[in-house]
């Protein structure tokens, strides 16, 4: 597996953000001299581990078997060495830097690249590397304005300065509460969201899923992997992050409302005459409503408010119609395969390159942390947190153009069926099966070269969601989606995950292999979806 120094917003713009001194770096790469002047600077990692925040990371430790359709694997390869080095990272990065590294929002993935790279058996070489480098730009914690308690932890939501006191306030949480009771009091409660006659409404479950969906993937690998300091730092992001409320008019009052929820249910099933409506559904309606065709260029930075400001009551109005049974797993599933979909296929164009998009990226990742926090629920948060997660998929899917989808194109290639790396390939022996001209026989596992190169943490993020759901649904065969009304799904297959995996790669470049990494500066692919209408304009 390989791994570099991922590219970041230059380090130059980052030095007005920071709330306390640090040594002023010039370079607009992390290279290895930066490295240095960093730890010469800020100090070698502690030795310590927080036994308590910080356990040997477990899939066995929280979630319930019975509500989630996947249970995440460790790769083998995992070592003594990798997971102390792990371990120690996880407590260093608690006790030294914030979650947000810059004013603009931006922020810390320590968690996610470290624990990744371990679970796909990462020499503790990399991991060590990996965090150093990330280290280089990140914001100290620093000491909050005031504390926060349970008479006052919804007055300071949105204000970064708090989150110390807000991780301190969740610590003292955790000594009498697990983390459902804690989910469930602080994101779902109907309290935790709009408060009577309060001049600043906390909207915890629209801040829980800003920022890109940011604070739901950090809290998922800490349920995931039963770590306490990772799911406190998650649930503290979603308080003090410098958030906007970004969904509120797609999370009303209303929302959380159980009988309002009942009557949108029994209205939805009765105009589509008692019928489940899949996902791919509602994404089939979204894709063919004129009202929602791209007009203009979104910016990157407030592309969602823009979404909701023009769109926010047709977009509540597909989540009604999207049918919830009592098999809230197979709902899960569908919106798993959803974001798949949208980023694998939406990235085939007519003319250019594969377009890794950044912003559907995420969503794939995000999919993943979906399942551990819906794991952890009771059924009515369950409700909500599938019903805010759908209506928050299209309106990033609308603000990156609304891209067709060539779903027929797509999985009639048959380039893309069987991903090989480039470069020097090995020469079989002439036994070998089924024979040794075959690429089956070059590479009889697609997947083992995909993931040892990858090289930006969001890639191997990515690649190890891909494995997993091939792993449970690569059998799937064509017509499994043929009732679901979006045009050709009876051609989807469970070669999307493998098809779409080797794409990326490609795009992104197989560093192992010795290619250069794509797209110096951003990695992925920024450009969107906007060809239509550019043309118009």
């Amino acid at each position: 597996m390989s791994r570099s120094n991922p590219k970041r917003p230059k380090l130059k713009n980052r030095k007005t953000a920071r709330s306390s001194p640090l040594p002023t770096i010039k370079k607009t790469v992390l290279n290895c001299s930066i490295v240095q002047h960093y730890i010469h600077t800020c100090g070698i990692m502690s030795q310590e581990i927080d036994a308590k925040l910080f356990p040997v990371p477990s899939h066995l430790r929280y979630g319930n078997k019975n509500t989630t359709v996947l249970r995440p694997r460790v790769w083998a390869g995992v070592t003594p060495a990798s997971t102390e080095i792990l371990r120690r990272v996880l407590t260093d990065n608690h006790r030294r830097w914030h979650v947000i590294y810059d004013d603009i929002g931006f922020h810390n993935h320590i968690p996610h690249a470290v624990l990744t790279l371990w679970c796909l058996d990462a020499d503790a070489s990399l991991i060590e590397t990996s965090y150093k480098m990330d280290s280089a730009y990140q914001r100290p914690i620093f000491t909050p304005p005031g504390p926060i308690s349970r008479e006052n932890w919804t007055h300071h939501v949105g204000d970064h300065k708090f989150y110390a006191a807000y991780l301190q306030f969740f610590k003292e949480e955790f000594t009498t509460k697990s983390f459902e009771d804690i989910l469930q009091e602080c994101i779902f409660e109907y309290s935790a969201n709009y408060v009577e006659n309060a001049q600043k409404q906390p909207e915890m479950l629209a801040r829980f899923l800003a920022s890109l969906l940011h604070p739901l993937i950090h809290i998922g690998f800490g349920i995931e992997f039963g770590l306490p300091g990772v799911f406190l730092e998650a649930t503290a992001i979603a308080q003090a992050a410098i958030h906007k409320n970004e969904g509120s008019a797609i999370l009303p009052p209303s929302f959380f409302d159980d009988y309002s929820l009942s009557l949108r249910f029994t209205s939805a099933t009765r105009i589509y005459e008692g019928k489940d409506v899949h996902a791919f559904t509602i994404l089939s309606r979204v894709l063919n409503d004129d009202q929602l065709a791209p007009t203009r260029v979104y910016g990157q930075l407030g592309l969602f408010q823009s979404v909701m400001d023009a769109h926010s009551a047709t977009i509540s109005s597909y989540v009604d119609q999207w049918t919830l049974g009592e098999d809230l797993n197979r709902k899960l599933e569908e919106l798993l395969w959803m974001q798949a979909l949208v980023y694998g296929v939406a990235g085939v164009e007519k003319n250019g390159p594969y377009n890794a998009d950044s912003f559907h990226m995420h969503l794939v990742t995000s999919s993943l942390s979906l399942t551990h926090v819906f794991s952890v629920l009771k059924r009515s948060s369950q409700v909500l947190l599938l019903r805010a997660y759908l209506a928050h998929s299209p309106a990033w899917y609308i603000g990156r153009g609304r891209p067709s989808l060539d779903i027929k194109s797509f999985f009639s290639d048959p380039e893309t069926l069987h991903p090989t790396a480039p470069g020097p390939h090995p020469t079989p022996d002439k036994d070998v099966h089924p024979s040794p001209t075959s690429p089956y026989a070059i590479t009889p596992n697609p997947w083992l070269q995909i993931m040892q190169s990858t090289l930006d943490y969001h890639l191997f993020k990515f690649q190890r969601a891909f494995a997993e759901y091939a792993a449970i649904w690569g059998h799937v065969e064509k017509g499994y989606f043929k009732d679901t009304g979006l045009k050709d799904a009876e051609l989807i297959d469970g070669t999307l995950f493998v098809r779409t995996a080797g794409l990326t790669a490609g795009r992104m470049g197989w560093v192992r292999e010795g290619e250069p990494q794509f797209s110096e500066g951003t990695v992925w692919d920024r450009r969107g979806f906007f060809s239509a209408v550019e043309a118009k304009l």
